[in-house]
């Protein structure tokens, strides 16, 4: 019997790292509608938002 182990293989990126920020209902309501507009997870649009911010002030 094999001893490999079950489950998702490790990531090249391990995201351990968490943050917490408090946003009022409108900020919200515009994640959670980009998110689904998107078909992706409030944390990818929360990175992608950090990305092109970082991007915009590197040019």
């Amino acid at each position: 019997m094999s001893t490999k182990k079950m489950g998702r293989p490790p990531s090249d990126k391990p995201k351990s790292r968490t943050i917490e920020i408090r946003v009022d209902q409108e900020i919200m309501n515009k994640l959670d509608a980009s998110a689904e507009k998107l078909n992706t997870t409030r944390s990818d649009i929360v990175r992608k938002g950090i990305e092109k911010v970082y991007d915009d002030l590197q040019k």
